[in-house]
């Protein structure tokens, strides 16, 4: 097995070959001038032949050593004052989490390295050693030499900590999983290693500052700035790649003798606290940030998750039973705030909300996700469903019967044909009985119009037609009916009224959260992270039409079942919102709607209503 010390000798070779790129650039850069002082010197001394021809090579030598130079100084400024990117993430301070900077400061003791310069936290499923000792970061720390001058003491990194292993790990896990990763900052404090580092992120910052800029005055110098990043980067991509592999197993080798037996638990915990974020960021909290709402206790929630998939997976059996230990995030003063920090951040991060809460963006608690997400998100699918099927075209709607053909008395449960979302489609002759509301039109004709039937004195033992109901689900369900591409046309249009909404949310969103905010807040992005706009990871791709069709049928049954059924909204904490009957959950409602969606089969999902109780023609609350 070999010693940490060969890890950072083969880390330090490396990084050798990476800072001999940087001064063979350097060498090119100052080769012409090189050249030209050795010609004028030559005409000073005169050792060097005097003639036109002698004239000439000075005068294009030095035209090329001034150009050289000019282009080197623009590299090297642009390099010099690019922000490298940062990992967003939440800093932790020592007052807010004592009891945590002493495990990692004693953890440190006991690999004999130096310790974190600070702790932070990301809303991520990994830990790393971030150099945040860059000008634009803080201010370095600076201590007097030896002849009274001032030079720069080298800052050990940040450890940047998921959130999510702060609660579903225990003290003793998180110990073990943070050792080799703690180690790492013996072969980061090696100046040799820290110069390369320090020479690649800047070259990275720089071809981000150079992709990135638009204004043409600025765009050809930038352009030629990203060229010779990129070109130097391709040049030591393999020593640097090499560099960190070192580092890597460096610091594994010198962890082997801190709580190895507990690691290869703690890595069994981290698959697991993987499936369980992503299942709840994705089915959890995307449908609340969707709607406007965020989340405040993710990292809680992460645990009800892994419990429920404990449950549920034969594979995580048994992990459950370690939650009577003491927890990783006991290790925090107040880990409810730390937490709300955290799901802010990650809501910023994965969906692009703003940078603080507002009236459009607030928070939203456990307890009151079912009723705040779960009732308004299905409620606002089925009103954006029926404005869909409102703006169709008058063909595209099921036909009403003809007059003749209609029976003369219909069942008082049959509904009229309806042609928008609250009223229904008049034949000749037929007349509401009873006022509309204030807020609806008349449907009968006005005191100018004559009138198409019988009067009302004449018919007042006939029996009169039901009200105007509101949107129902026999709507939906008998346009969608109509045959296999029945559907092609909703779907269409509801496509493009989702891709309205989110082009119309993202402008406000990009009016709110500019980068001066992120800044007030302390979230420091460095060049390029923040500029093709948030969010910077998307948990999903774009859904197509037919899956928005199947959503939003699914969200009007369900407001179905609520306001017929006696169902209510839930929450499954690794499918998101779920429909609940007696109390339990029913899991077995998409394949009916996916029948009815892309068969154009409505039977399958009409004998599901029928089980369950749902009155299809019974109109439902919208939002």
């Amino acid at each position: 097995m070999a010693s940490p010390e060969t890890g950072v000798l083969a880390a330090r070779a490396r990084a050798l070959a990476v800072l001999r790129i940087r001064s063979t650039a350097l060498a090119v850069a100052l080769l012409p001038a090189a050249v030209a002082v050795v010609l004028l010197a030559g005409r000073a001394t005169g050792h060097l032949g005097v003639g036109t021809g002698w004239d000439l090579a000075r005068w294009i030598t030095g035209g090329l050593a001034v150009v050289s130079l000019l282009l080197a100084a623009l590299v090297a400024v642009v390099v010099a004052r690019a922000r490298p990117a940062l990992s967003p993430s939440v800093p932790i301070s020592e007052k807010s989490a004592p009891d945590l900077y002493r495990l990692v400061r004693d953890l440190a003791d006991r690999l004999e390295v130096p310790a974190p310069s600070a702790i932070a936290l990301t809303p991520d499923c990994d830990s790393w050693l971030e150099d945040r000792t860059h000008r634009a970061h803080g201010p370095p720390r600076r201590s007097g030499g030896p002849a009274g001058g001032e030079r720069r003491v080298p800052e050990a990194p940040v450890l940047v900590i998921g959130s999510p292993f702060l609660w579903w790990m225990r003290v003793a896990e998180l110990r073990a999983l943070l050792a080799p990763v703690v180690a790492g900052t013996g072969p980061s404090s090696h100046p040799d290693i820290a110069a390369a580092r320090r020479f690649i992120r800047g070259l990275d910052a720089a071809v981000a500052v150079a992709a990135r800029a638009r204004r043409p005055v600025r765009d050809l110098p930038l352009r030629f700035v990203g060229r010779v990043a990129r070109l130097l980067l391709r040049a030591g991509r393999e020593h640097a790649t090499i560099m960190e592999r070192a580092v890597a197993t460096a610091a594994s080798e010198r962890a082997q003798t801190v709580d190895y037996g507990l690691r290869i638990v703690a890595q069994e915990q981290v698959g697991l606290a993987y499936a369980g974020w992503d299942r709840l960021l994705t089915r959890v909290a995307l449908p609340a940030w969707r709607m406007g709402r965020w989340p405040s206790r993710l990292d809680a929630g992460v645990v009800s998750a892994l419990t429920e998939l404990s449950r549920r997976d034969r594979l995580a059996d048994g992990f459950a039973s370690r939650l009577g230990e003491r927890p990783a995030c006991d290790l925090l003063e107040e880990p409810g705030a730390i937490d709300r920090a955290a799901s802010l951040l990650a809501a910023r991060l994965f969906h692009g909300g703003p940078a603080e809460p507002g009236p459009d963006w607030s928070p939203v608690g456990w307890n009151q996700y079912p009723e705040e997400v779960v009732d308004r998100k299905w409620r606002l699918e089925a009103a954006r469903l029926h404005r869909v099927l409102d703006n169709l075209p008058a063909t595209a709607l099921p036909a009403p019967p003809p007059a003749s053909a209609a029976p003369a008395q219909e069942p008082a449960s049959a509904a009229p044909p309806l042609s928008y979302a609250r009223t229904a489609a008049r034949t000749p002759g037929d007349r509401p009985a009873e006022r509309p509301p204030a807020d609806e039109p008349s449907l009968g004709p006005s005191a100018d119009e004559p009138s198409l039937g019988p009067s009302a004195a004449d018919r007042h033992d006939e029996p009169q037609p039901a009200p105007a109901p509101g949107p129902t689900l026999a709507r939906v369900i008998d346009r969608l009916a109509q045959g296999e591409s029945a559907g092609d046309l909703v779907a269409a249009r509801l496509g493009a009224e989702v891709e309205r909404e989110e082009r119309e949310e993202a402008a406000r969103q990009a009016a709110h959260g500019t980068s001066q905010q992120d800044a007030a807040l302390g979230v420091a992005w460095g060049d390029g992270m923040a500029e093709g706009g948030l969010p910077l990871f998307p948990l999903q791709p774009p859904r197509t039409g037919r899956e928005l069709l199947a959503d939003h049928v699914t969200a009007m049954v369900c407001c179905a079942a609520v306001d017929t059924a006696g169902a209510a909204p839930g929450l499954d904490w690794l499918d998101g919102p779920a429909l609940l009957v007696d109390g339990a959950r029913r899991a077995d409602l998409g394949r009916p709607v996916l029948s009815l969606v892309d068969d154009g089969d409505a039977e399958p999902l009409r004998g599901w209503l029928t089980t369950i109780g749902v009155r299809p023609e019974k109109p439902v609350r919208l939002v």
